[in-house]
């Protein structure tokens, strides 16, 4: 079957289209921002990739058309695909349909650190022999790819609430019908799409309606939105975890967050010895751990292959280190996940600055929802230099005056990079946090300091 997708080079639909390629589909696609790590993924996977959503990219013999769920009405491609009466379907449901059915679905949910704990889910499952099949909205450092088929019966997906295209308002892991649903944390985002937090509490109940009696809900013990969300009915086992709960827990941290323990109702269960930092990244681990072990995996197994685990592209990423100032990269977008990001980097600045480098690119945060929490958000950090995209609703002059740590705006990247050539020093560590390219920043920023 020849497929062609909209909106290719989303993390989601990228990982689709690697997904129908290793299924014996040919397979193509169109985007109009087109910026690694997916384009690269894709160019090295065998598909072609056309900048645009030109009518003519659509090759004349397509079988199926796949459409992204950031396509709307009035786009050409799209206008052309329902004027033409093409058949179209979503990602989510294609995955449903032609991946997903009679495998042992692994499901991580929640606002932020699904990436994240995907990959150590999938790395857990692949360490133990298991060749778990998975798509993840990032780059696990362990795979390189973001998605393949694997063997059956495992398969990790990253189960994301935003909507699924723009015929279909159901969150996408709506589609997925999982048996283990690890659920991290819930909290307002996507402000273009759902109108209060309580609408997003109505898709995650519905996703506890989807898992078997026989299946497993891993939930964040410490989370309340999670608490109001069971309350509202559920029909599968429950796990919990936290730091210090009386389920899953962690105990004997050390102060650089390299190693810790797990515990299972106050009974050690193994040790993790890794190189990732964050309070957040040990809660991530931990939601891993339980979720594998319902799957068959020993906690002791899971802890030796969190030991090895690499990480994943754009999560506190290392670019470069150009006369010892390391440069980072990030896809925090929403305070919160700023708020962990810059904490975890207090785990590693061994005593040097951290200068922080935000652009507020996300849909809610350019309508200005989480203007109020963002200053808060930022603290962590020693200096702060924020971007002001053209187009967004609200100025960023309020979050610069209420800091309590110098902050400055700029309106150019290349202002940006020439200010923190100037402001760094031996030791320091720069983080750049975003959700899109950013203008290839940390390329220009390395290059810029070496000069």
């Amino acid at each position: 079957m020849r497929i062609h997708i909209l909106g290719i080079c989303g993390t989601f639909m990228g990982g689709i289209a690697v997904l129908a390629k290793q299924a014996g589909h040919t397979v193509s696609g169109s985007d109009e921002n087109v910026y690694p790590p997916m384009s690269t993924q894709l160019e090295a996977q065998g598909i072609s990739l056309s900048v645009g959503y030109k009518p003519e990219n659509i090759p004349a013999d397509v079988d199926q058309i796949l459409v992204g769920n950031v396509m709307s009405r009035g786009n050409p491609a799209l206008e052309y695909v329902l004027n033409r009466n093409l058949a179209y379907t979503s990602g989510p449901q294609w995955l449903a349909e032609n991946v997903l059915r009679d495998r042992w679905v692994l499901a991580v949910a929640g606002t932020h650190g699904k990436t994240t704990t995907a990959s150590m889910l999938a790395w857990i499952l692949e360490y133990a022999g298991m060749q778990p099949g998975f798509l993840i909205g990032g780059v696990p450092g362990n795979f390189e790819v973001s998605a393949r088929f694997g063997k059956e019966p495992f398969f990790v997906v990253e189960a994301d609430e935003y909507d699924t295209a723009f015929f279909d308002k159901r969150s996408k892991f709506l589609h997925y019908r999982p048996r283990t649903v690890i659920m991290n944390n819930l909290e307002f985002d996507h402000a273009d799409i759902f109108e209060n937090l309580d609408a997003i509490k109505k898709q995650f109940h519905h996703l506890v309606r989807t898992v078997p009696g026989r299946g497993l809900l891993v939930i964040n013990g410490g989370d309340k939105n999670l608490a109001d969300v069971m309350q509202q009915g559920c029909w599968s086992e429950c796990e919990y975890f936290s730091i210090d709960g009386e389920q899953w827990s962690i105990s004997d941290c050390a102060d650089d967050g390299k190693s810790f323990n797990v515990n299972l109702q106050g009974k050690l269960q193994g040790s993790v010895q890794w190189n990732m930092h964050g309070t957040h990244n040990r809660l991530n681990a931990l939601a891993a751990i339980a979720a594998a072990r319902h799957a068959g995996v020993p906690v002791v197994h899971a802890c030796a292959a969190l030991s090895e685990f690499k990480g994943i592209k754009r999560r506190m990423e290392v670019r470069g280190v150009v006369r010892g100032v390391t440069v980072y990269d990030d896809f925090a977008h929403h305070p919160t996940a700023i708020e962990k990001t810059l904490s975890a980097m207090q785990e590693v600045n061994y005593g040097g600055r951290v200068l922080a480098v935000l652009e507020p690119r996300s849909n809610t945060m350019r309508m200005g929802v989480h203007q109020d929490t963002l200053t808060g958000s930022l603290q962590s950090a020693d200096e702060i230099y924020l971007y002001q995209p053209e187009g967004m609703d609200w100025g960023l002059d309020e979050v610069a005056k209420k800091s309590q740590k110098p902050a400055q705006i700029f309106e150019e990247v290349e202002n940006i990079i020439q200010k923190l050539c100037s402001d760094a020093r031996e030791g320091d560590h720069i983080i750049i946090m975003s959700n899109g390219g950013f203008e290839s920043i940390h390329t220009k920023l390395l290059t810029a300091l070496e000069k």
